[in-house]
Order: C-alpha cells, then structure tokens, then sequence
C-alpha cells in the first residue's frame, strides 16, 4: 500500500504515486522478448503503471491475436492488486463462493500464471503480463523481464 512520503501536507488532497518510467518499461519489455525467443515462443508483452495504464507493449510476430488483450490483461490484474496472477487460485480459495464466481468473471481479470506485479522498494510502481506460451513460459518470460529491471517477483 503507497504511503504518503514526508511532503505531504496534512491537509492534503493527494499524494505522490511512483509508477514504472517509459525507459524501465521497454527494458522489461525487450527482456521478455528475448527470453520468449531463446525458448522459442512467440509471446506478446505488455507493462503497464501503477494505475494500469500502458507503458510499453511487443508483438513478436506470429504470437496469438487474443493473446494481445491477454497479456495486457495480465499486467493489469498484477497491477491493480499486487498479486502475481498464478496466485489467484490459491487465493480465492479463502473466499466466499460468491466472491470465486464473482471475481472471476470482472472484466480484465486474468487468474492464470504469465502476470507479475512490479514492485521497487516495497511500492507496486506497475506490472507485466506476458501471453502466448504455456502458463509456465508465461511466468519465466515475465519473470525475465523483471529481473532486467533488478527486480525480482
């Protein structure tokens, strides 16, 4: 959960929210492309913000058309909750029925491995959805692209 760091005002109406730059974004992007080649896998990646907001996207040719929306998707599930998306079965599992049928079927919600969020020091600064290979390349190929920002899920 982002803190409001020592500026902010009490009385404030906001605060600051770091988010992943462009140039991380295509690191992590260019990384995951090259993974997904040396397995050879054709793979679409996306990295998007802290507030889901695209911030870099690759197409490898020949890699799934739905697996576009996919990746996409994937990013912004691990994004908006922090949660790698192989985690969510286990999850849910603690929940009401309600919730595991609920959740499951919300728009842009993906509960299957190829998600990561990505986290700097302790802050979700966005996320990366990779799409195209079996779940498990999917992890690998984003976990790539995290580990060329440093970073590790």
């Amino acid at each position: 959960m982002l803190q409001p760091d020592s500026t902010t005002r009490p009385d404030a109406l906001s605060v600051a929210q770091p988010v992943i730059d462009a140039p991380a974004a295509l690191r992590a992007v260019e990384a995951a492309v090259r993974h997904a080649a040396a397995l050879g896998v054709r793979i679409n990646v996306a990295v998007v913000d802290a507030a889901g907001l695209p911030a870099s996207f690759a197409r490898m040719a020949g890699a799934p058309l739905h697996s576009i929306d996919i990746a996409s998707d994937k990013a912004y599930t691990a994004a908006s909750f922090g949660l790698p998306t192989c985690a969510w079965h286990a999850a849910l599992a603690s929940h009401s029925e309600a919730v595991r049928q609920g959740l499951v079927v919300r728009p842009r919600f993906v509960a299957f491995g190829g998600g990561l969020p990505i986290v700097e020091n302790g802050v979700r600064i966005g996320g990366i959805g990779v799409s195209g290979g079996s779940e498990a390349q999917d992890e690998a190929i984003a976990q790539a692209g995290l580990q060329a920002l440093g970073l590790a899920a």
